[in-house]
């Protein structure tokens, strides 16, 4: 439906792009991406989308953009560039602050991204008379194909998108529309022989150059994943608190990257390299406060103070355990166990070098602990779920007093043991403990109030 005298409407559109402060723009067809639904398709028959239940649910969609909105004839792909100005590897350096994912240094970028999309959209609905759908990474639609088919960049091995003159550092946005406009050349593919972005990954989560599975993927396991993280990735997570960067930024192709215009993508201070005891101390209040505009705030409190306790038994840092203490205590579940399972385990290299579960206590003792309840220290009959949750000062010291049992040489052990069992129930003594302990928590590791909690981050309030 292209009104006569509009031949040079498609790069009116992509001028006008650049001018709302987008980087690049291109056009495609529908159905220019006939393989997706396909390839869709067997990677969830994989298994490789994890928890993300919503892939499944409208693969139709997802996979074929005509069936989406049938009336559409063209898709407007653009990029927005959000290029850090520092090398975010640096920060894996530093074990006692958290690192979080560029993107996620400024604010949102789906609010920052669509308001561009419809301030052009309505030029273009002002301009033709035509429909238009515009869409940032939250509907059924396959950005990154689309991209690709539109002459933006080409998938690389990582499986994002790249371009030889912005980088990988980059949003994607849509705009689907009735009008029928030139299309432009497909991206063509100059991964060469590179694996920078295949060997630096920490979990091993590429199975194969454009392969991914998310399962084994940080970004997915401290953002999409629910419940606790399979021991086998925690150490790996390192302070990876919300997100992973590592084969984005390692790509040769970031040097011709472009710099980001956007003031709203530059890293808050708040955010940049934040103390990881700092983080541990926000409730939901304070959560909701400090990433206000920000897309941390979508996966919600619990889970990303889950991220910090992951990533506070990685630092090593013995100055740490009083605030993996309190998490050990704290009201969520999944939070708690994280925290718990800190506190519990001292390996040579350090005090949690290793996020390992309450299990591992019992490769301490002996299998003849085991009393009427379920105990796992001699004389005390606590259950599992209840030590879960005991502090962690009590825990410690049955820890350390299994230990000594089980290192003393063999002709002292009995009587060690015989002496503990002479003395009084040793249950009524942890209890005694536990609630000394408590007391003393009350008065010395209250967490601190939202207010103080985002002070001490270095945000100012707002007027």
């Amino acid at each position: 439906m292209t009104a006569p005298g509009q031949a040079d409407l498609a790069p009116r559109i992509k001028a006008l792009a650049l001018e709302e402060g987008f980087s690049a723009a291109g056009i495609c067809a529908p159905d220019a991406i006939p393989q997706a639904a396909g390839r869709l398709a067997a990677y969830v028959a994989a298994g490789r989308h994890g928890g993300m239940g919503w892939m499944a649910e409208r693969m139709g969609w997802r996979g074929d953009p005509t069936a989406l909105w049938p009336e559409a004839r063209s898709v407007i792909m653009l990029a927005e560039v959000y290029t850090p100005a520092e090398d975010p590897l640096r920060n894996l350096a530093r074990p006692r602050r958290g690192t979080i994912s560029v993107y996620a240094h400024g604010r949102d970028y789906h609010d920052l991204v669509k308001r561009r999309l419809k301030r052009l959209g309505r030029w273009l609905v002002a301009e033709t008379g035509a429909e238009i759908k515009v869409f940032v990474d939250t509907a059924p639609v396959m950005e990154k194909p689309l991209a690709a088919a539109a002459g933006l960049g080409w998938q690389g091995k990582h499986t994002n998108l790249l371009s030889r003159d912005l980088g990988n550092w980059f949003f994607l946005g849509a705009i689907f529309t009735t009008l029928e406009l030139p299309r432009d050349a497909p991206g063509e593919d100059h991964c060469g022989s590179c694996r920078a972005c295949l060997d630096i990954c920490p979990t091993k989560a590429f199975p194969a150059p454009y392969e991914l599975d998310a399962r084994r993927c940080i970004s997915y396991l401290t953002i999409e994943h629910a419940g606790p993280v399979d021991e086998e990735f925690r150490a790996a997570m390192g302070n990876r608190i919300y997100g992973c960067d590592d084969c984005l930024a390692v790509c040769p192709w970031n040097k011709f990257a472009a710099e980001a215009r956007e003031a709203g993508y530059f890293a808050r201070i708040e955010l940049k390299c934040p103390e990881l005891a700092h983080l541990a101390g926000l409730d939901d209040a304070s959560f909701r406060q400090v990433f206000s505009g920000s897309p941390i705030k979508r996966i919600g409190r619990n889970r990303f103070v889950r991220n910090v306790a992951y990533a506070i038994g990685n630092s090593g840092d013995a100055s740490l355990r009083p605030v993996a203490q309190r998490l050990a205590a704290d009201a969520d579940a999944v939070v708690r166990r994280a925290g718990a399972a800190n506190t519990l385990v001292r390996t040579p290299s350090g005090w949690a070098a290793h996020n390992t579960d309450v299990e591992a206590l019992a490769a301490f003792l002996p299998p003849a602990t085991a009393g009427r309840d379920g105990a796992i220290v001699h004389g005390a009959h606590i259950g599992r779920d209840a030590l879960v949750g005991m502090n962690a000062v009590v825990l410690d010291r049955a820890r350390v007093g299994a230990q000594a049992i089980l290192g003393a040489r063999p002709r002292h052990r009995e009587r060690r043991r015989a002496r503990v069992e002479q003395q009084p129930p040793l249950r009524v003594e942890l209890l005694h403990r536990l609630d000394i302990a408590r007391h003393r928590r009350r008065q010395a590791l209250v967490p601190p109030q939202p207010s103080d909690a985002v002070r001490r981050l270095g945000r100012l309030p707002r007027l």
